[in-house]
């Protein structure tokens, strides 16, 4: 980089939503993670990098806002030892079952090794980026999911570079969601009962999803993991369960208090009926990937 120069680059990555996972506890990040299984989506999280003149400490914004960003400095640590201004414009709801901490930490770290031309590969990029994600508690798997793209089904744990995966195809159905609030990620993976009942329940929808690897089981899966995780707040619950009175499979986003659902065309404008109920409704289209420098 020429002395004096500022150095900038912008990455997008997309969101995704986790119906069912199990953690999976290991010292080294490049293991730790989770398995299950989830969507990517076609919005996400644009990320710029600027470094050089004038830019003397890493700070990091959000939507406009400076915010700690631990998941981003975390990867920025790992890539560089020079000061980077890190910007993030979120299209998708921060801290309510998106993947934001995930897209933010994939954006940086392919933004940053373009603007410095570290010519690091995109597996080496995604690996960082979860490592900052299960170092930092803000997430065990979105990373994962939100490389690949689709509906992807995480068989074993860890970083993107050793995790066995699997996919459902799928049409590109509008996934539609209501946001009901936020949900802290390092509060639930971080507490040892919660987490013996997540695991209990994401062992058996797993289980069950490989028996029939299908959309409408993955709901159904997605579903019975809420309950049996007990992780669904009781509008949550509700807003599923009326959507079940039609006919409709939905669930909770993991983890925030979300709750999204996949339709057949035919029963969309109804779907969102209900869900206007409960909140603002968000609607997205199943992403087949990938983070890309804009």
């Amino acid at each position: 980089m020429p002395s004096g120069d500022i150095v900038t680059a912008t990455a997008f990555a997309p969101g995704h939503i986790t119906g069912f996972f199990q953690i999976h506890q290991h010292i080294d990040p490049m293991k730790n993670g989770s398995t299950g299984c989830g969507i990517a989506l076609d919005r996400g999280v644009y990320t710029t990098v600027k470094t050089g003149i004038g830019i003397k400490d890493t700070r990091v914004f959000l939507n406009g806002r400076e915010v700690p960003g631990n998941t981003i400095r975390s990867v920025v640590e790992w890539m560089t030892t020079v000061p980077v201004k890190v910007e993030c414009i979120s299209e998708i709801p921060v801290g309510s079952g998106f993947g934001a901490s995930g897209a933010g930490a994939l954006g940086t770290a392919y933004a940053l090794n373009h603007a410095l031309s570290l010519d690091l590969t995109a597996s080496q990029l995604n690996d960082i980026a979860h490592m900052a994600e299960v170092s930092n508690h803000s997430g065990l798997g979105d990373v994962t999911g939100q490389a690949r793209g689709g509906i992807l089904i995480r068989k074993t744990p860890g970083a993107p570079s050793i995790a066995a995966v699997d996919s459902i195809p799928c049409a590109e159905n509008d996934v539609y969601c209501v946001v009901m609030g936020e949900l802290s990620t390092k509060s639930v993976i971080t507490d040892p009962e919660i987490i013996n009942g997540i695991n209990e329940a994401g062992k058996i929808a797993m289980k069950r999803l490989m028996k029939r690897p299908s959309v409408y089981n993955f709901m159904l899966c997605s579903r019975e993991f809420t309950y049996r995780s007990r992780l669904g707040s009781e509008k949550v619950k509700e807003a599923i369960e009326t959507a079940q009175s039609i006919g409709l499979v939905a669930s909770q986003a993991m983890l925030g208090n979300t709750v999204f659902s996949i339709p057949p065309l035919s029963a969309e404008k109804e779907l969102e009926g209900i869900f206007a109920k409960y909140g603002k409704v968000l609607k997205f289209k199943k992403r087949a990937g990938n983070i890309r420098i804009i």
